[in-house]
């Protein structure tokens, strides 16, 4: 089998999250075949050699992928495992899910809910999350007061928060929807991004739900409840995030 570089299988095996495994290799914590490897890219061959993390055997063929989609409920964090004891999108997983190194796409915070991804498919996330595939993630936020044209003009050409100027936005107002009464698409994800945008035109975020990522759109899913994708929907999502 061709060789792998090591932090590529360890994202494809779905063992944690690009970032995490990183570290964990630059941190000297991953041997193969018995041997600290701190370099990124040293290749591995998956069939023949033993990785481990900080003692632990790893298995590096990586399992058939896995996507799910979650209505998450306020109130749950979006990792898979938390200090402070809150509960995580796994523990709210039904059973058959749990144990299947499913991690979420993005994040969304506490107090919002809406459309969440979960994988196994380290590659595919990677892409999904990272600003220049521009991903479009759609919201509907309800807010303490009504935009001022040019408050809306703000939001839409990008504005400078601490960490950067944002990229432009799509808001428009919304009837149909209470108590929602705009809808706001972004290409970006960066933490609590939408309630700082409004934030910094003036107005607080009461409520926000996403309601698409890229070509996913929440539908009917009730809050709480999780699906698989369909064949078509993981292949429509692949495609979107360009070649490789």
């Amino acid at each position: 089998m061709p060789a792998n570089t090591l932090l590529a299988a360890l994202t494809r095996a779905g063992i944690g999250p690009r970032r995490r495994m990183a570290a964990a290799i630059m941190g000297g914590v991953v041997t193969v075949n018995g041997e600290v490897v701190s370099d990124l890219r040293h290749p591995v061959n998956l069939e023949r050699d033993r990785v481990s993390i900080e003692g632990r055997s790893v298995e590096l063929r990586p399992p058939p992928p896995l996507y799910l989609m979650l209505h998450k409920p306020a109130g749950v964090v979006c990792t898979v495992s938390d200090e402070r004891a809150r509960r995580t999108v796994l523990d709210i997983l039904p059973a058959e899910y749990r144990g299947m190194r499913l991690y979420p796409v993005g994040r969304l915070d506490k107090d919002s809910t809406g459309l969440l991804l979960l994988t196994n498919d380290g590659r595919l996330a990677h892409r999904l999350a990272h600003p220049r595939f521009g991903q479009e993630r759609e919201y509907l936020v309800q807010i303490d007061s009504r935009l001022a044209v040019g408050e809306r003009r703000r939001l839409e050409r990008g504005i400078e928060l601490e960490d950067g100027l944002t990229s432009t936005a799509v808001v428009r107002e919304v009837s149909t929807r209470p108590p929602y009464s705009y809808s706001v698409t972004i290409h970006q994800g960066r933490k609590r991004q939408v309630r700082r945008m409004f934030a910094a035109t003036g107005h607080r975020v009461l409520v926000l739900k996403r309601i698409r990522l890229g070509p996913l759109a929440l539908g009917a899913l009730g809050e709480g409840q999780v699906r698989e994708l369909s064949a078509a929907e993981a292949g429509e999502l692949c495609r979107n995030t360009g070649p490789g």
